[in-house]
């Protein structure tokens, strides 16, 4: 009978989750553990095989994800890090794309019950309580990524406070004038990031001793047109700000857009500053929040090997932070000549 990561972690006297981190080289494991789990490696000539793994203990060998607008930056980046980890450890790997509430409605009444896969990861959606009871009763593994449940494990990003950092970062370069695009909740997924980053604005305001301003926030779609179309709005108001912070870096990419029509120089006439930290802003030279997206998505998978191990393991909330990335779209604000 073929080897399995379930005899890699006998031999080597851990759990799947301490296996799953040495596959992808994770920090997080003592260099005796890894030592260990290495040598049972070896002993045992192990290499990853669904096709074995689907014949031993009554397991699919496949692993399933859901997640809405799959093809999205962030989305992406999240996915890169499941997909490394799920080829490393050798499982199949199932991706439900989701970009309504309907389907995401139809995948969790349907998913659990179909047995069809070892466990589920769910990114950046949460599901409605009544649903909760489905993956309990099919004794289906579930890790919550970007998401959260307080009865399913989830890991999420410190959104307030990555919010709150931006906002003071601008404050601290001298613009008291800052504008806000927010991203807007689609299909009535209930996203909780639109809402996290408007209290980290609100705060960092409060303790600067400024006034919130309604007609300096817009709220768009998290994508290129939605940041042109609302940056439009803010930079045609009688008196415009003086930066604007995205609640994306697509956002802030459509941003840099209307900038340039506009002939606006960046940061010279208008500072823009986005959140995510995707490869594009890089190139873009996009001062930004980056979100640990690509560890998001290895971290899902060694707490959901984790879950597979030991299914009474308690829910647990992970908070993982983010870090500003300077780069050279931000600057003092302009001084304006009153007319």
């Amino acid at each position: 009978m073929a080897t399995t990561i379930y005899d890699v972690a006998k031999l080597a006297g851990v759990g799947l989750g301490t296996v799953s981190r040495v596959l992808n080289n994770s920090p997080a494991v003592r260099d005796s553990t890894r030592q260990r789990v290495q040598a049972a490696i070896r002993q045992l000539d192990y290499t990853p095989d669904p096709i074995a793994r689907s014949m031993t203990r009554g397991r699919t060998g496949t692993l399933a994800v859901i997640i809405p607008f799959f093809t999205r930056p962030f989305s992406i980046e999240v996915l890169r890090g499941i997909e490394a980890s799920t080829s490393r450890l050798g499982f199949e790997l199932v991706v439900y794309n989701i970009e309504n509430d309907a389907q995401r409605d139809d995948c969790f009444r349907r998913l659990p019950m179909s047995r069809k896969a070892d466990g589920l990861l769910v990114v950046s959606v949460s599901p409605k309580d009544v649903f909760i009871p489905n993956f309990a009763q099919a004794q289906l593994p579930t890790i919550l990524v970007d998401a959260y449940n307080p009865s399913i494990t989830s890991v999420v990003v410190n959104n307030v406070d990555g919010s709150y950092a931006a906002m003071k970062y601008l404050l601290e370069k001298g613009h008291r004038r800052i504008g806000f695009i927010n991203g807007q909740i689609e299909g009535n997924f209930k996203f909780n990031q639109a809402n996290d980053r408007l209290i980290g604005v609100h705060r960092a305001l409060g303790e600067a001793g400024i006034n919130f301003e309604p007609e300096l926030m817009e709220i768009g779609s998290w994508d290129r047109q939605g940041g042109r179309l609302a940056s439009q709005r803010l930079l045609n108001l009688k008196n415009p700000p003086t930066a604007i912070f995205a609640a994306s870096d697509v956002q802030a990419l459509g941003t840099l857009e209307t900038a340039k029509a506009m002939k606006l120089s960046v940061p010279r006439d208008l500072s823009i500053m986005g959140f995510d930290g995707i490869e594009l802003s890089e190139w873009l030279e996009l001062t930004t929040m980056q979100q640990p997206m690509y560890h998001m998505g290895e971290l899902g998978m060694a707490l959901l090997m984790e879950q597979i191990e030991n299914p009474q393991k308690p829910p647990e909330l992970i908070r993982l932070n983010t870090e500003l990335v300077e780069r050279s779209t931000i600057g003092s604000p302009k001084i304006r000549n009153e007319q």
